[in-house]
């Protein structure tokens, strides 16, 4: 996923600063909270739910922006994501949801929490690359589980993009991830916080990656995540851009890397979640129009998956989007 770029000087300041410091919802999901102590309450707040997941990312400023949008405004979405957590510190999204006062992120959490709606943060982005750089993944797990517990949100979602360490094909990088989810769950248990990542889809290749990519790290800790963010976009201008090529039979250059494909390496069809640009400009290619995508969501529910779909990113889309998109396999 994109993010701005940030300059190294910059990153190197705020590492030394800020990393010292630390399925639909009921008609009524306020009725399942009553009688019950609050911390009770918080838990089954956040609570993993069932799929199918409708995520939405949020990085981009929006003019006026004081908070993140209201649940009526996020229709149609269970779960929506801040990003960046970076290893230098909250950014973007995160840091304007650090920075509100305790008081407002409690009001937020509670509304998302009547809507059915998951609030989680992000981590890494197209900016970091741990294991490139020698991070320690128990130390960095440890400081962003701290955040995410700091700030009340309902878990995290791990958005590795460190390109050069899967291509070297040595398995530091899956190995990198494997320590990392795992310290991730000591420090956010399972039912308690949500746990996801967002692979791009060429990481479910077979053989193609020295190390196994995502089919090692699904392999070594796959039942700790909760469900993948997997992203069918920036992979070739015709990758994962027709029903057939996102769902059944991908390409000769990211081979068995489509819905169905990558379910028959292992992966259940409930954890795989479809990603996509909202806008043509939120990704370099793998664009489709809303129609077209909700007839392959459509297509593929007919065949026994539940995944959901994940959107890069708001404001670009918002309920209408999700509205448009679930309309011929989840309408609401």
């Amino acid at each position: 996923m994109f993010i701005f770029a940030l300059s190294s000087l910059l990153i190197a300041i705020r590492a030394m600063s800020l990393f010292a410091a630390v399925s639909a919802a009921p008609v009524n999901e306020t009725d399942r909270f009553d009688g019950m102590s609050p911390e009770a309450r918080s838990i089954l707040a956040r609570a993993t739910p069932a799929a199918p997941h409708f995520v939405l990312y949020s990085d981009m400023w929006v003019s006026g922006q004081t908070r993140p949008p209201t649940s009526s405004q996020l229709a149609g979405v269970n779960t929506f994501i801040l990003s960046f957590l970076l290893t230098v510190g909250a950014w973007d999204q995160a840091q304007a949801w650090q920075s509100l006062a305790a008081s407002q992120r409690s009001s937020i959490k509670a509304e998302y929490a009547a809507a059915g709606i998951k609030l989680m943060v992000s981590a890494f982005g197209a900016t970091d690359a741990p294991t490139s750089v020698g991070l320690d993944p128990v130390a960095t797990a440890n400081t962003m589980a701290a955040w995410v517990k700091q700030y009340g949100l309902d878990g995290i979602d791990v958005d590795y993009e460190d390109f050069n360490a899967i291509n070297a094909g040595d398995g530091k990088a899956e190995a990198w991830l494997t320590s990392f989810t795992k310290q991730l769950r000591v420090q956010l248990p399972q039912g308690t916080y949500i746990l996801t990542h967002a692979p791009v889809a060429p990481w479910f290749s077979p053989n193609k990656f020295g190390g196994g990519a995502y089919l090692t790290v699904n392999k070594n800790v796959g039942s700790l995540i909760d469900w993948y963010n997997v992203q069918f976009y920036n992979q070739g201008t015709s990758e994962y851009t027709t029903c057939n090529n996102l769902l059944s039979t991908s390409s000769s250059t990211w081979p068995k890397s489509s819905v169905f494909e990558i379910a028959s390496s292992g992966i259940p069809l409930s954890k795989i979640v479809i990603g996509k640009p909202a806008a043509a400009g939120d990704a370099n290619n793998g664009f489709m129009s809303t129609s077209t995508l909700a007839g392959c969501l459509s297509q593929a529910k007919n065949q026994g998956w539940n995944g959901g779909v994940m959107v890069w990113q708001y404001p670009h889309a918002t309920s209408s989007w999700f509205k448009t998109v679930r309309a011929s396999s989840w309408p609401f």
